[in-house]
């Protein structure tokens, strides 16, 4: 068996690295590069779902509330304003509750949730058309509903941008 050459070899390791470089450069299906990354700089993450905001960033309510506080009010702008910067103009906001109270105001207070959230989206430049409001009561939790720091977690909305 020959070894290779000294051209050889220079050839192989420019394409090794020429296809290494082109893998790590591919941006998700439907979304760009610059995409991506304002979703990442935000704190999204690729989920089954499509890009999901982390939970460091999520969109907490208190209790039985659909208001959003003045200062998450601002994060959430600041969100709709990136992703509209970058050229994103889906999303999903999917509202949740805990499990304190009946399925039928839980679903309507999630809805109510989701809709806040898409309110400080318009102000952001998002179009209703753009915007899928859910409302997903508490069908979903992302914590233990047994503690009062569990279901304050579950009182939230997820934003979601999706990959068609």
């Amino acid at each position: 068996m020959r070894g290779i050459g000294g051209r050889g070899m220079a050839a192989a390791l420019i394409a090794m690295t020429l296809t290494l470089g082109a893998c790590q450069t591919v941006p998700a299906a439907g979304l760009s590069g610059t995409q991506v990354d304002a979703l990442q700089q935000q704190g999204f993450k690729l989920t089954e779902n499509g890009w999901e905001l982390g939970l460091s960033e999520k969109v907490l309510f208190g209790l039985n509330e659909d208001v959003i506080s003045g200062d998450r009010q601002v994060a959430v702008q600041r969100i709709g304003l990136a992703l509209t910067g970058a050229g994103i103009d889906q999303v999903r906001l999917d509202g949740h509750t805990d499990d304190s109270g009946s399925a039928d105001y839980n679903q309507q207070l999630s809805v109510r949730r989701a809709e806040a959230v898409a309110k400080v989206f318009a102000t952001a430049g998002f179009l209703p058309g753009q915007i899928e409001v859910r409302g997903l009561g508490k069908s979903k939790p992302v914590a233990d509903n047994r503690t009062a720091a569990g279901r304050a977690e579950n009182r939230r909305v997820a934003i979601v941008v999706t990959i068609d």
